[in-house]
């Protein structure tokens, strides 16, 4: 078992998120941990089991959520208005002295926002516990295009793959497989985030196209995500999106994420229908996800997950 002090740590962090939305007028709920559906992105990997109940209870084969964005989003399709999760999430294959396959997220919706203004909020979230814990930080915002001209020198969204690979000419990186948006990956973690200063809150939006996940696309010269992604320091925290309303158009994403998994031959994922069949009906929303385990290692000013776990996955 961890020391005392990482389980107060926890419990402290957990009021203080409840009380910053309860002052905000935040319902707090709660969502089913396993579904019909699954999570397709081609890069998170998603637990599955098989219920052995009543054949008529629905689907055998249900998947252990990688976040609860999908019902979350169908109580707002319902009129739920502002909400939020905090709650365990599971995905397969990311286990080190950074991860863990089962974590903690925070997610929550805010209607009639944009991605901006939420960002405002996860600052507001961040400053309120890191000053708890006795740290002041610098805000940094900026997008995603002035930041790798500024610090790498070359255009994330139209230099071609070349210029992007020559910053990691010395890293030993096999380039078998990798595409545009895996370069701009490797940059971002090789390059870019570890020289984040650990007393810096950086968030940064207008993500490219490629990368829009389940965000709406600004149409600009080149078009943009409107996405924003909040660190602590080094550490990736918040990712949030002006969340797509088109069922349509998430169905298309849906489907090319199904074919890049069968192109890496990797199982393709049930889309969830539930989801796409209101999802029409979602209201214009903002919408985040936040790792709390990356937060409390913040807080705790440690590298290591485990130190901020009751028990790590090898002793669970």
């Amino acid at each position: 078992m961890n020391d005392l002090g990482s389980l107060r740590l926890r419990a402290d962090t957990y009021g203080r998120i409840r009380a910053f939305f309860a002052a905000r007028g935040v319902l707090e709920v709660e969502t089913p941990i396993l579904s019909a559906a699954g999570n397709t992105d081609p890069n998170i990997q998603s637990f599955s089991t098989r219920f052995h109940g009543h054949v008529d209870a629905g689907a055998r084969v249900r998947w252990l959520r990688t976040s609860p964005e999908f019902p979350l989003k169908r109580l707002l399709a319902a009129g739920v208005g502002d909400c939020y999760e905090l709650g365990r999430v599971f995905r397969d294959g990311e286990a080190g002295g950074r991860h863990n396959p089962e974590f903690t997220m925070l997610e929550w919706y805010r209607v009639g926002w944009d991605e901006a203004r939420l960002a405002r909020e996860v600052i507001d979230l961040l400053e309120v516990l890191l000053l708890h814990a006795g740290r002041t930080v610098d805000v940094v915002e900026t997008t995603y295009r002035a930041l790798y001209r500024d610090v790498l020198g070359v255009d994330p969204l139209v230099d071609p793959i070349d210029r992007l690979q020559a910053p990691l000419a010395d890293a030993g990186i096999d380039p078998a497989g990798l595409e545009r948006d895996d370069w701009l990956d490797l940059l971002m973690t090789h390059r870019i985030q570890p020289a984040f200063p650990r007393d810096r809150i950086t968030v940064i939006s207008d993500y490219p196209a490629s990368q829009c996940a389940l965000a709406r696309i600004r149409d600009d010269d080149p078009p943009v995500a409107k996405r924003f992604e909040a660190y602590v320091g080094p550490y990736e925290v918040a990712n949030g999106y002006h969340e797509l309303n088109d069922a349509g158009e998430q169905r298309r994403r849906f489907e090319r994420d199904n074919a890049r998994r069968r192109e890496r031959g990797l199982d393709e994922v049930p889309l969830d229908e539930n989801l796409l069949g209101v999802l029409d009906r979602l209201p214009d929303c903002a919408g985040v996800a936040l790792g709390v385990e990356r937060l409390l290692m913040v807080l705790a000013g440690t590298d290591a997950i485990a130190d901020v776990l009751a028990f790590p996955f090898a002793e669970a």
